[in-house]
């Protein structure tokens, strides 16, 4: 049992927030915890004193934001914190267009920030609902060979580290500490403040066209340099595909000319019921597959919008999620024999039914950011996933070891905020600089206050020791799993 003292009792009560037993969970519900703590802190200092009761007590710290990694990466039972009421804008820098927000700013609110000030972010994934240190600290990335992820966008950063030291860091100025942080999985400190580097602020005319899975890979350099920005979804159980092209224009907005009856009531309701049907007879998913893309994707579809929302996309219900990042010469390769071991499981009666498309994007070379799966290399990203219709669980554990398997041999490199089976001496062959991140981990916090079990599994060395004990900091969602996966001999 913690035994504070009174004053530290006092200071902790100030910053408590969420209900009596707050239990984290991330988006999917794949994932919770149940911190002892549960702050939202206001200003720096307050960061820092924390970060000194952490070390007096034995304590472990995670902050998060919206909590949308698919993995435990956010999960403590120790101490976690709130960042959302760390939101200001600081500096605004019209000439240089850069923006310096506090690092709870949640991309949509970032998204209208910039927006009153004739900025805009040159690339942004799907979702918005991210706080911005969040997004960086996984290398969050959109699409647009010629783009990097969020992280590359960061020029200057406030970092609070393990000992309650304050470091200002910019390619100048700490350049080592500056380019481990901007993709630093929580593991060298907490975030507190971003620059970011922005372009004026434009329009993107997006279109939306079906096409046949072996044109697009017989050709991917000329698909990938169709555009500014391209990314395309595969439907497994069938060859066809939707290619998404975008690029800047001056022309008038035309918003998407979504359906009700189309997008919302058959592409969500329906479509979710379908799903859920097929837990119990799953030779239905392809015909669903096939009648999915037939319904609502194949035909040609324009729009004109704001970037961010033209770039952004409805993720409609909770999924299962694995993304790697491969060479982007190998995305072809890639995408290839995962479509045989697809079709192979199809011709199995007790074979994996894969529900939903596979997504494809890419994304630039981002030079110095250490642990970015960019580092180095243009890279494709192939994100696979499996709908969990009305939170229920589906098979999908045979699916990700076959998927990983193709990944891993074609040099690929796994999205952080995703639940991966890579740990410390993958990495090290896998990432020029990763021994130097983990050097830099011990400098920035040699009493271990931001290591949790995911950073234990995946960064630290198997030598290293359990300084503050065992965490048992994350539970995965159990919820008729072990079932499942038995009687699908997952």
């Amino acid at each position: 049992m913690i035994q504070l003292s009174s004053s530290e009792q006092h200071f902790i009560n100030k910053l408590r927030c969420g209900p009596p037993g707050f239990e984290f969970s991330n988006w999917a519900g794949t994932f919770r915890s149940r911190p002892q703590f549960y702050l939202a802190p206001e200003t720096e200092n307050e960061i820092i004193e924390l970060i000194r009761i952490a070390n007096r007590h034995k304590l472990t710290i995670k902050a998060i934001g919206s909590g949308h990694s698919p993995s435990d990466i956010a999960c403590t039972n120790s101490m976690m914190l709130n960042m959302d009421k760390m939101n200001r804008v600081l500096a605004h820098d019209a000439y240089a267009c850069t923006l310096t927000v506090e690092a709870g700013v949640r991309l949509y609110q970032l998204h209208a920030m910039l927006q009153q000030r004739g900025m805009a972010l040159s690339s942004v994934g799907s979702i918005s609902d991210q706080s911005i240190a969040g997004a960086i600290a996984t290398a969050t990335h959109g699409t647009g060979i010629d783009f990097g992820d969020l992280s590359s966008f960061i020029t200057h950063l406030v970092i609070i580290d393990g000992t309650g030291k304050r470091h200002e860091c910019d390619a100048n100025t700490q350049a080592d500490l500056f380019n481990a942080a901007r993709c630093s999985l929580g593991a060298l400190g907490i975030i507190t403040q971003v620059t970011i580097q922005c372009e004026p602020s434009f329009n993107l005319h997006a279109v939306q066209t079906p096409e046949n899975l072996d044109s697009l890979l017989d050709d991917l350099s000329d698909v990938v340099y169709s555009a500014e920005h391209v990314r395309f979804w595969w439907f497994p159980h069938t060859d066809d595909a939707v290619v998404w092209r975008a690029n800047r224009t001056t022309m008038e907005k035309q918003p998407s000319p979504e359906s009700f009856l189309r997008d919302r009531l058959y592409g969500f309701h329906y479509y979710q019921l379908q799903l859920f049907k097929a837990r119990f007879t799953p030779d239905d998913i392809p015909r669903l597959a096939r009648e999915h893309f037939d319904t609502r994707f194949n035909r040609k579809i324009e729009w004109i919008d704001d970037s961010f929302t033209v770039f952004n996309l409805d993720c409609l219900f909770p999924q299962y999620v694995n993304e790697w990042a491969v060479p982007w010469e190998n995305a072809a390769e890639a995408l290839r024999q995962l479509r045989i071991w697809i079709n192979a499981e199809a011709r199995n009666p007790k074979g994996v039914r894969v529900n939903f498309p596979v997504e494809v994007r890419f994304v630039k070379n981002t030079a110095d950011v250490w642990l970015s799966p960019a580092y180095g290399q243009i890279v494709c990203y192939i994100g696979v996933i499996m709908y969990r219709p009305y939170h229920k669980s589906v098979p999908y554990k045979k699916y990700w070891r076959a998927y990983e398997d193709i990944m891993r041999t074609l040099g690929g490199r796994p999205h952080w905020a995703k639940a991966h089976k890579m740990f410390y001496y993958d990495f090290v062959s896998l990432y020029p600089r990763f021994n130097e991140f983990v050097e830099m981990r011990k400098r920035c916090d040699p009493n271990d206050v931001f290591v949790n079990d995911y950073i234990r599994r995946h960064v630290l060395p198997p030598d290293h020791p359990l300084t503050r004990g065992a965490s048992n900091d994350s539970e995965e969602d159990k919820q008729g799993h072990l079932l499942t996966f038995e009687s699908a001999n997952l």
